[in-house]
């Protein structure tokens, strides 16, 4: 058991009258929780919970939280679960059954479900993914322009001759990797909150990248889409539905220093979307050669775009 869940010995104690009191508690109890707009807690919300309450229960004054956590593990709904990720481990407290998804949401503020996570969310693979990505954007004071560093050819060769960096932020649970990943900021740009249904059936309320910033997102980070395979299916899938004026105006709000322009247009082209949709990335300047991907291997050169690609691709 946690230490912070262990009861001090009278409240459990067979003639503690503390144990009694809050047995007497337990339909309030139980009911004040199942009650509760969101049944993810974390330790100081169920503090402030015991402090509030604790008249009305009539528990005594040195019922502690963690006496309060304990008995509700055992003697009611209330589940520990613990989401130890290398940069800073996260714990929370579940009531009764809630869905892996709202549960990830729950861990901080203004996370959002990403790459592989939300193209299976907007129907864009017919995979089934085991890897759950979440992103926390990085902070900032200030949501002015910054002037971007000018790239020439050798910056953008040296970079994509080697691996793309790969987080190390992540857990096993449930069978799932979770990827908490700290993403560039961006003033929320493309988040929505939608009802979206999990693979177990359930719905849940979740914050997620927009179908137009989703497809950005897996052009930049292929890595976390399950390659450029799947990114170039996630484009055809997206064909009825996408908008590429949006998508085109969240790329240029996103001012990456690199044209990753270049490999949507090859995606819009690849998945045969309309000469006028594919028009609107034309009408970005392309002045450098890319890459689909990092470290590649074998290559041919699509002149059209610019772009380097992974032979027979």
């Amino acid at each position: 058991m946690h230490a912070a869940s262990l009861p001090s010995p009278s409240v459990f104690s067979v003639c503690g009258m503390n144990r009694t009191r809050i047995q007497i508690a337990k339909a309030d109890i139980v009911k004040h929780f199942d009650l509760l707009p969101a049944h993810v807690l974390k330790l100081k919300e169920v503090r402030a919970i015991l402090v509030e309450q604790r008249a009305f229960w009539r528990l005594a004054q040195n019922t502690t939280a963690a006496d309060f956590i304990a008995f509700l593990r055992q003697q009611a709904k209330l589940k520990e679960v613990a989401f130890p990720f290398p940069q800073r481990p996260e714990q929370v407290y579940v009531w009764g059954d809630v869905p892996l998804l709202a549960v990830l949401l729950s861990l901080r503020k203004k996370l959002y479900l990403s790459h592989y996570t939300a193209m299976r969310l907007h129907g864009l693979t017919e995979q089934s993914p085991t890897t759950i990505y979440l992103t926390e954007e990085r902070s900032s004071g200030s949501t002015g322009q910054h002037e971007r560093p000018r790239l020439d050819q050798d910056d953008i060769d040296q970079s994509f001759s080697r691996a793309q960096r790969i987080s190390h932020n992540w857990v096993e649970h449930a069978g799932k990797k979770i990827y908490l990943l700290n993403g560039a900021y961006t003033a929320q740009l493309g988040i929505v909150t939608e009802r979206v249904t999990d693979e177990g059936g359930d719905e849940v309320l979740a914050r997620l990248t927009d179908l137009e910033r989703t497809l950005i997102d897996i052009t930049v980070r292929p890595v976390y889409a399950g390659g450029v395979f799947e990114v170039a299916k996630a484009f055809e899938l997206a064909k009825d539905r996408v908008s590429v004026n949006k998508l085109v105006a969240t790329l240029r709000k996103l001012d990456f220093a690199y044209p990753y322009h270049q490999a949507i247009g090859y995606y819009l082209e690849r998945a045969s979307y309309k000469p006028s949709q594919i028009d609107l990335i034309r009408r970005v300047p392309i002045e450098h050669d890319f890459y689909l991907a990092h470290e590649m291997g074998k290559t041919r050169y699509v002149k059209e775009w610019r772009l380097h690609v992974p032979d027979g691709f």
